[in-house]
């Protein structure tokens, strides 16, 4: 089955650049109306038709620059930030003396806070404080004195500057864990679809030859005695094997990022179950089943056949070659239910605990964690001396596990 990388890229704070694209693009028309409407009161207008001109071109010529993290440059910062700062000295050379004492605007008005804004989202409430600090003294130097409402305003820009810069730095750091969790679960979940294909054919093969080499005899049983203890390092190391370092992006540029192997699912319709279930009929197994197809996923089909096959595959090591064992499928209107069955002596209580601990995990993974994968579930029924009963579960409509993480 082929294989894909799939990668998954997660940011909240892409929507504050779009927000901060559109902030500044309003707040630039409102400096520039603002003028508009006063333009007989200036001592110098051309001097704010000028200024106007550039922060109007600016504007629109950085939209991209905005745009997310990654082109938000610490030079284009500084340049924004030149360019609000000069606007605000350029006021008392533009506006009138009596306009500036008795409070007017700014020639950017607003549009300064967009340009300590960026510095916020960018690098975060640091960063905030160093460029609304800067603006304040501009502020200042364009007011010659802390008037109440110069204060107020510088005040209310830099509290709101620190609060989002605070709030991106939370954010960033809820996305890396996030993004760690993510990894952590996919290669987990990678490292059980492993451990259920070795369980299903390597293990087996080592176990065999492990009890035929000890029937045998002589160098069979040498070579029987080094199978046993392959079987039990390769046991240990599928059920307590490390979970890879998780490879998250450091770039938050555009948002935590993870990386990690999939299977590429085949791009076939439903099969039918009856299938995949067939070959194991025998002289030993009956199979019970509808007489019309019982169509499922590929996914889901594939793994339903597997988990009956391990539970046939426990039947033989563990109730003889001679035992029988019984499948049963029923379609149901919103599930499928396959349930095998055998005539062996059962399991006695505690032996299931005591083999998941012993790294023997042949009903933990690959009977139930397949039917988990799913969204379905298997439960295992065994009185001693009365045989055992497995009841697998499938919902019709079932999405894989991983289909789900990566639609969140």
């Amino acid at each position: 089955m082929a294989k894909r990388e799939r990668v998954m890229r997660m940011s909240v704070e892409q929507p504050l650049w779009r927000a901060l694209t559109a902030y500044r693009v309003l707040t630039m028309l409102y400096a520039v109306g603002l003028f508009a409407t006063a333009y007989e009161e200036f001592a110098r207008p051309w001097v704010a038709v000028a200024y106007y001109a550039v922060l109007g071109a600016w504007t629109l010529a950085t939209l991209p620059r905005v745009a997310n993290a990654a082109r938000c440059t610490k030079r284009f910062l500084a340049a924004d930030l030149t360019v609000a700062i000069t606007g605000i000295l350029l006021t008392p050379v533009a506006d009138a003396h009596e306009r500036v004492q008795a409070g007017g605007p700014t020639r950017p008005s607003i549009w300064t806070a967009g340009a300590v804004l960026a510095f916020a989202v960018k690098g975060g409430w640091r960063w905030a404080a160093l460029a609304s600090g800067l603006v304040a003294v501009a502020n200042l130097v364009e007011r010659g004195t802390p008037a109440r409402d110069t204060v107020h305003n510088v005040i209310l820009v830099c509290i709101a500057s620190i609060a989002i810069g605070y709030v991106v730095e939370v954010a960033r750091a809820s996305e890396r864990t996030l993004a760690r969790a993510l990894e952590i679960e996919a290669a987990t979940r990678e490292r059980e679809r492993l451990a259920r294909d070795i369980h299903d054919s390597v293990l087996q093969v080592l176990a065999m030859v492990q009890r035929r080499g000890a029937v045998i005899g002589g160098e069979a049983a040498e070579l029987g005695r080094m199978a046993g203890e392959q079987e039990v390092a390769l046991r240990t190391l599928v059920s307590g094997g490390l979970v890879p370092v998780s490879r998250v992006s450091e770039d938050a540029a555009e948002g935590a990022v993870v990386r990690y192997v999939d299977e590429e699912p085949p791009q076939s319709g439903p099969v039918d179950l009856r299938a995949l279930l067939a070959p194991y009929a025998g002289a030993e197994v009956s199979l019970a089943e509808p007489g019309a197809p019982v169509p499922l996923a590929p996914v889901a089909a594939r793994e339903v056949a597997a988990a009956v096959g391990a539970a046939l595959d426990n039947v033989r090591r563990h109730a003889g070659e001679q035992a029988r064992a019984w499948i049963l499928v029923e379609d149901e209107p919103d599930e499928v239910i396959v349930t095998v069955r055998d005539d062996g002596p059962g399991i006695p209580q505690g032996r299931l605990a005591q083999a998941e601990g012993e790294g023997r995990l042949g009903v933990a993974l690959s009977i139930r964690g397949r039917l988990r994968d799913l969204g379905g579930s298997a439960e295992l029924i065994s009185v001693p001396g009365q045989g055992t009963e497995v009841e697998l579960k499938v919902p019709k409509d079932v999405t894989d596990a991983r289909g789900k993480a990566e639609q969140r």
